[in-house]
C-alpha cells in the first residue's frame, strides 16, 4: 500500500521583549535558577498580571509579515493543567479568540518549486518553567526563570507531506521572525521550539489518520530525523495490524527514536475559560498602521529585489537572504566592490560561507569584514590580482594579517599584466620544452594546459590568465 504523510507544526517563538508578558521580571537567558521569577510569575495570592504592550506589537508585526489577519479583539484564557514547572496550576494563553488568524508562509522545495503553507492561527501565551533532571540523583529540579516569558505560538495547517518540507517551512518561519526582530530564533537556548503533529493515511484517502505529537526537537536536523522515524514507525504499526494511539511522544536524538510521553490531551481536558484578571485585548487600526510603517524589508521582498537589482539566480538569492545579517553583509561587499554583484555573491557563498560553516561560525562572527571582502572582489575585477591569488589573500584576511592592499603589497602578489614581461617568460618556456612545443604544433592541443601550468608556476601564479592564454596561443602557433 502507498502511504501519504500529513504534517502540521506548532512553533513556539519566544518574543524578544526585555520583560515578561505579564510582569516586569527580566527575560535574559542564562541567569542562575529561580533568580528571575517574581511574585506574578509564581502566581502568589493577591498579584495581578499586566499585559506587556510590546508583546502585542510584536504579534501584530508577525501578522503583517505572514500576510495574516490581526484580530481587533482577542481574549486571554486559562489553560488548566498540573505540572511541577507550572506554579499557578494554569497557563495564561489564548484559545477561541487568538490575536492572529490565517496567513501563510511560502517555502522553496529542493526541486526549486514553491509551496504555500497556510497558517491556522498565532496566539500569545506565557511560557512555563523548566524541569531539570540532571545532577539531582534521581530527583527533579525546577527552574522558574522561564515562567511568564512571552511566547507566540504559530500553528500551521497540516499541509506538509515530507520531513524536508517541514524543515523548509521551519527555516522560512525562523528567517521571518528574525527579520522582524521579534525572536532571535535560537533553537539551542529554546527560544524557537517546534512540536510536530504527524500522521499517515493511505494515498488518495481524504480522512486524516490518528496523529501523534513529537516533543523535544531543538534543531532542524532532529526535526527531519524525528519525523522520518515517526512516519516509518506508524506505517509499520498499521501494516502489522496495529492501531496508532493519539499521544505525545518524546524524541530521543541519541537513540534516534520516539517514545510515548503521555496520552494526547484534547482542548476540553484543559478546561479553558476566559482569564478573569485580564481584559480583552482591543487593537485600534491606528496601532496596526503604525506597526506596518515600521516593518523592515521582508525576506521574500529582499529575494525578489536581489534577483532584479543584482541579476542573481533564485538559488543564490535564497541563500543570501536566509538571514538579515548575511544579506546586509552581501550588500556592503557589493557596494565596496565597485558594483560587481555576481562576483561578490560567488565569494560570499562559496568561499566565506564555506569556511564559516567549517568553523561552525555565524556571519556575525566572521573575521573578514564585508568591506574587506568587497575590496578583494574589486581587486579581482580590476585585474590587480587573479582569482587564484585572491584565495591566498582570503586566507590572510581570515588570519587578520591586514587589509587587502596591504597584503598584496607586503607579499608582492600584484598580478603581472606587462605584455613584454609575459612574452619573455613564454619564450623561455617554449625554448625549454622543445619536445612539447613540437607535439603541440603537430596537433596535440591538450598540451596547452601544460604550458599554462609552467607559466603560472614560473610566475608564482601572478600572470594575468586572460593575457597569458592569448599571448601563449599566438606564440605556440607561430
Amino acid at each position: 500500500m502507498e502511504w501519504e504523510t500529513v504534517i502540521g507544526l506548532e512553533v513556539h517563538a519566544q518574543l524578544s521583549t526585555k520583560t515578561k508578558i505579564f510582569s516586569g521580571a527580566s527575560t535574559q537567558f542564562g541567569a542562575d535558577p529561580n533568580t528571575q521569577a517574581c511574585a506574578i510569575d509564581l502566581g502568589l495570592p493577591g498579584v495581578l498580571p499586566v499585559l506587556n504592550k510590546e508583546a502585542v506589537e510584536m504579534a501584530i508585526k508577525f501578522a503583517l509579515g505572514a500576510h495574516a489577519t490581526v484580530q481587533h479583539k482577542s481574549v486571554f484564557a486559562r489553560k488548566n493543567y498540573f505540572y511541577p514547572d507550572l506554579p499557578k496550576g494554569y497557563q495564561i494563553s489564548q484559545y477561541d479568540r487568538p490575536i492572529v488568524s490565517h496567513g501563510y508562509i511560502d517555502i522553496q522545495l529542493e526541486d526549486g518549486e514553491a509551496k504555500r503553507i497556510n497558517l491556522t492561527r498565532a496566539h500569545l501565551e506565557e511560557d512555563a518553567g523548566k524541569s531539570l533532571h540532571e545532577d539531582f540523583h534521581g530527583l527533579t529540579g525546577i527552574d522558574l526563570n522561564r515562567a511568564g516569558t512571552p511566547l507566540l505560538e504559530i500553528v500551521s495547517e497540516p499541509e506538509m507531506r515530507t520531513a524536508k518540507e517541514a524543515v523548509a517551512y521551519l527555516k522560512a518561519l525562523r528567517t521571518l521572525v528574525r527579520y522582524l526582530e521579534i525572536c532571535d530564533g535560537n533553537m539551542q537556548e529554546g527560544s524557537f521550539r517546534c512540536d510536530a503533529n504527524v500522521s499517515v493515511r493511505p494515498k488518495g484517502e481524504e480522512k486524516l489518520g490518528t496523529r501523534t505529537e513529537l516533543k523535544n526537537i531543538n534543531s532542524f536536523r532532529f526535526v527531519e530525523r524525528a519525523i522520518n522515524f515517526e512516519i516509518e514507525r506508524q506505517i509499520n504499526v498499521i501494516e502489522n495490524g496495529g492501531t496508532i494511539t493519539q499521544e505525545t511522544r518524546l524524541y530521543d536524538p541519541n537513540k534516534n527514536e520516539t517514545r510515548p510521553m503521555r496520552s494526547k490531551e484534547e482542548a476540553h481536558d484543559y478546561r479553558y475559560f476566559p482569564d478573569p484578571d485580564l481584559l480583552p485585548v482591543v487593537i485600534a487600526e491606528e496601532l496596526i498602521e503604525k506597526v506596518k510603517r515600521e516593518l523592515p524589508e521582508l525576506p521574500q521582498e529582499k529575494r525578489d529585489r536581489f534577483m532584479q537589482q543584482y541579476g542573481l539566480s533564485a538559488y543564490d538569492a535564497d541563500i543570501l537572504v536566509s538571514s538579515k545579517e548575511l544579506a546586509d553583509y552581501y550588500e556592503e561587499a557589493v557596494k565596496v566592490s565597485g558594483n560587481h554583484p555576481k562576483l561578490a555573491a560567488n565569494w560570499v557563498i562559496s568561499e566565506l560561507l564555506g569556511v564559516l560553516n567549517k568553523n561552525n561560525l555565524e556571519i556575525t562572527e566572521s573575521p573578514i569584514e564585508a568591506a574587506e571582502l568587497g575590496h578583494l572582489v574589486a581587486r579581482i575585477a580590476d585585474e590587480t590580482i587573479s582569482g587564484k591569488i585572491a584565495k591566498t589573500i582570503f586566507e590572510c584576511l581570515w588570519e587578520k594579517e591586514g587589509s587587502v592592499d596591504d597584503i598584496i603589497e607586503k607579499r608582492g602578489l600584484k598580478q603581472v599584466t606587462d605584455t613584454a614581461a609575459i612574452e619573455k617568460l613564454i619564450d623561455e618556456i617554449i625554448a625549454n620544452n622543445p619536445a612539447q612545443t613540437a607535439d603541440y604544433r603537430a596537433g596535440k592541443e591538450k598540451l596547452f594546459g601544460f604550458f599554462v601550468g609552467q607559466a603560472m608556476k614560473a610566475s608564482g601564479g601572478k600572470m594575468n590568465p586572460k593575457q597569458l592564454n592569448e599571448l601563449l596561443k599566438k606564440k605556440l602557433q607561430g
